[in-house]
């Protein structure tokens, strides 16, 4: 398995000949998806969705419905590649089998309608690798790797802290990382390494095209 940073949540993971890119958005290089086989989309925000990204490659699409149906209305010409899922759903992308987890995204401001949102547990070999885009709503079963959201206008560091240390992970890299300025990272990154280094788990924060 590799796995490659490549920008704030999108990741790129390779195994077994199959590659996958997750979460392609504005905060992207758009070569993230050069040679992906299959690009999964958690939510519609623009952070994590960017139409043109898609445009630059002949990938799969797998999503879920309320994604499908804004790029069925606003980028028509990407529709006949997408697949939706649903929460629960287990799916094949590629040669890597993928769970769709959860269905909302965090609550963002009580007076706010929430998304929808669903992450993916990917099974990669002998090793399972979870994103759940932007909502801290666990797998329901042991993860090898998490993809740890560390800050966020939905978030606090604590309950990210907490969302991590209940995946119970050994391994977390950190995502969703462009909202804060690098003195700001610097400080979460130590509560982050603090708390799970306690618990037993490993953290850490990739630079972008770094590889785990």
């Amino acid at each position: 398995m590799r796995l490659t940073k490549c920008g704030h949540s999108c990741v790129r993971v390779e195994h077994g000949g199959t590659t996958l890119v997750l979460d392609p958005g504005v905060f992207t290089e758009a070569d993230a998806v050069d040679g992906a086989d299959a690009v999964l989309i958690t939510h519609e925000h623009p952070d994590h969705f960017h139409p043109d990204h898609l445009r630059r490659t002949d990938a799969r699409i797998f999503t879920i419905a309320a994604v499908a149906a804004q790029i069925r209305d606003q980028s028509p010409d990407l529709a006949e590649r997408v697949t939706v899922v649903a929460p629960g759903e287990a799916f094949d992308a590629g040669t890597i089998p993928v769970t769709a987890v959860g269905e909302l995204h965090a609550v963002i401001h009580p007076e706010l309608p929430r998304f929808d949102n669903s992450g993916y547990l990917l099974t990669l070999g002998d090793t399972t690798v979870f994103h759940p885009g932007d909502a801290l709503t666990g797998p329901g079963r042991p993860v090898d790797v998490l993809l740890a959201p560390v800050c966020a206008p939905w978030m606090k560091a604590s309950e990210g802290i907490d969302f991590a240390r209940s995946v119970a992970a050994p391994r977390n890299v950190a995502i969703h990382d462009r909202v804060y300025s690098e003195a700001g990272l610097g400080i979460v990154d130590g509560h982050f390494g603090r708390f799970l280094g306690a618990a037993g788990l490993d953290y850490v924060r990739l630079a972008d095209g770094a590889d785990l």
